[in-house]
């Protein structure tokens, strides 16, 4: 009787487990659905109204027209693009090896926090246009000023959320850590740091978003390659859709890494990512 007992009871145990998963697959599938309705309408509506209108294709081309023009020099645009993502990347590592010590920083003093804050504002409130010719001059026209105008753009807002987060732990959280002989090192990292987690990949998603603007300013000003350049060029010589096309892939780049910190976030903490079926970790 238990023998038979012990299959049932494990079919039982299989059967109540895989349903959740699946339940999981596919509420994640309908809330993506609203998205991919939405952006094919666009498209299908762009192409419409562009036929339906006779627009020319130098003043606004249908996404037919972009496509066509991509892959008729795809390799190309797939040299620009590789161009850009390599700024994109070297500006967005950079920001987060400088802002995440930074915050940290300032987080733990409030002279250091008076001191520096300042200087932070005085970098956001120059317009980096007007910023990457002085830096072509002086460093010279090559990789470096484009990833130094990638930083900038990227690494203010990653700085303000996670020193957000690291002041935002609870005071109780902080008197405990002090009731039981935690120094100030302990306290930054093993209570506010842990804390702050969603704060730091709030401002990682917008750093991220951000990036590709530096890296498409920094190109505008002077570059060889790139993204920003191809939209330059074709311009010049009423190539629209290649333009276009450019534009295209810039967003979807930019939607690629705000997934991708998405992404990692879930992977690596699960609790703070605000899944339906995650825990925060218990001490």
């Amino acid at each position: 009787m238990s023998s038979s007992a012990a299959p049932a009871a494990s079919a039982t145990t299989s059967s109540a487990t895989v349903p959740p998963a699946r339940h999981e697959r596919l509420a994640r599938l309908k809330a993506a659905l609203p998205a991919w309705i939405a952006v094919i309408g666009l498209f299908l509506a762009w192409e419409g109204a562009v036929r339906f209108f006779g627009i020319r294709e130098f003043l606004l081309p249908a996404p037919s027209a972009i496509w066509t023009a991509t892959v008729a020099v795809w390799p190309t645009v797939l040299a620009h693009t590789g161009s850009t993502l390599l700024t994109v990347l070297l500006g967005f590592t950079a920001s987060v090896l400088v802002s995440l010590p930074l915050a940290m920083l300032i987080a733990s003093s409030r002279a250091i926090s008076a001191a520096i804050y300042p200087l932070l504002v005085v970098t956001q409130s120059i317009p980096k246009v007007a910023l990457a010719p002085i830096l072509i001059v002086a460093l010279g026209a090559n990789e470096v000023p484009r990833v130094i105008v990638t930083f900038l753009v990227a690494f203010f807002p990653l700085v303000v959320a996670t020193v957000a987060g690291l002041l935002a732990t609870p005071p109780e959280l902080i008197e405990l850590g002090r009731a039981c002989r935690a120094g100030r090192v302990q306290e930054l990292l093993r209570i506010r740091l842990p804390f702050a987690v969603p704060f730091v990949f709030g401002g990682l998603k917008v750093a991220a978003a951000l990036s590709v603007v530096g890296a498409v300013v920094a190109e505008f000003v002077g570059a060889d390659a790139g993204l920003g350049y191809l939209i330059q060029t074709s311009m010049a010589f009423f190539r629209t859709p290649l333009a276009f096309s450019a534009v295209v892939i810039l967003a979807i780049m930019g939607i690629v890494l705000f997934q991708a910190v998405s992404m990692l976030e879930r992977i690596l903490f699960p609790w703070s990512s605000g899944a339906e079926n995650s825990a925060p970790p218990s001490a």
